[in-house]
């Protein structure tokens, strides 16, 4: 889920400068990350927000968050679709509950408050949200919860947990929305996720396993697309040999 602003030419733009910055460090730090990897690159952030993961001479220095985010709901997301299409026989999804509770919600909800110290709405809501939804799916299969244990009616149970599926199609069609001026690695994770949504969802509403089986499919390309990104997020000029493109959307978002 990452969102990479570049200039054409593939450098900094001596006239694009920051001018929230104090005339000293201005010149210093031009808009818009460039290919070479001066820049981090990070989820929904603006030209200005990237400069703060950066650090600027006398303001607080943020590491990019992204990458814990994306590779957290990534491994997250790929062991429950494995279980989703049965995979080795598997049906049962209560191993993922763990992954839920320490990798998918806390590590990603931890990942979401630090974009929202650093003024990333979009990848913060995006962290946050997704956060909360493996901490309230993992709260679903433990026992001592009492949710399973409330329904009697098979049925009953697969429409309830349907409504929940719908309510996170609903936004996940939203954040796909938002990201359509982003780059095409974010709009391809936001698009396979929200089939994979509404597969699940309307697995559940029919009771047909083979409909379930095909949104698990969806979600394992969802992993390896947020594998993808959080790669591409995470290997810069300064820690990599090499480079991951995510190809931003032309004419796409702009401070």
């Amino acid at each position: 889920m990452s969102d990479i602003e570049k200039n054409t030419s593939g450098m900094p733009s001596a006239g694009n400068t920051l001018t929230t910055i104090n005339g000293a460090h201005a010149a210093q730090f031009p808009l818009g990350p460039d290919p070479g990897g001066v820049y981090p690159y990070t989820l929904g952030a603006s030209a200005a927000q990237q400069q703060l993961y950066q650090g600027v001479t006398g303001l607080r220095k943020f590491a990019n968050p992204a990458p814990l985010g994306l590779l957290s709901f990534a491994s997250t997301t790929l062991v429950l679709s494995l279980i989703n299409v049965s995979t080795r026989g598997v049906t049962t999804p209560n191993i993922v509950v763990g992954m839920a509770l320490g990798v998918g919600g806390l590590a990603q909800l931890l990942a979401g408050m630090w974009e929202f110290a650093a003024g990333n709405t979009l990848g913060a809501t995006a962290f946050s949200s997704y956060g909360g939804f493996w901490l309230s799916f993992a709260s679903i299969y433990i026992p001592n919860s009492g949710i399973l244990a409330a329904y009697d009616d098979t049925a009953e149970l697969e429409h309830a947990v349907g409504f929940y599926l719908a309510v996170w199609f609903i936004f996940t069609f939203i954040m796909l929305i938002a990201s359509l001026r982003s780059n095409y690695g974010l709009i391809s994770l936001f698009f396979f996720l929200t089939l994979t949504f509404m597969f699940l969802m309307i697995g559940k509403f029919v009771e047909n396993v083979k409909i379930t089986q095909a949104g698990g499919g969806f979600g394992i390309v969802t992993a390896f697309i947020a594998y993808y990104c959080g790669a591409a997020n995470l290997l810069t000029r300064e820690s990599s040999y090499f480079l991951l493109p995510l190809i931003p959307v032309p004419n796409g978002k702009k401070d």
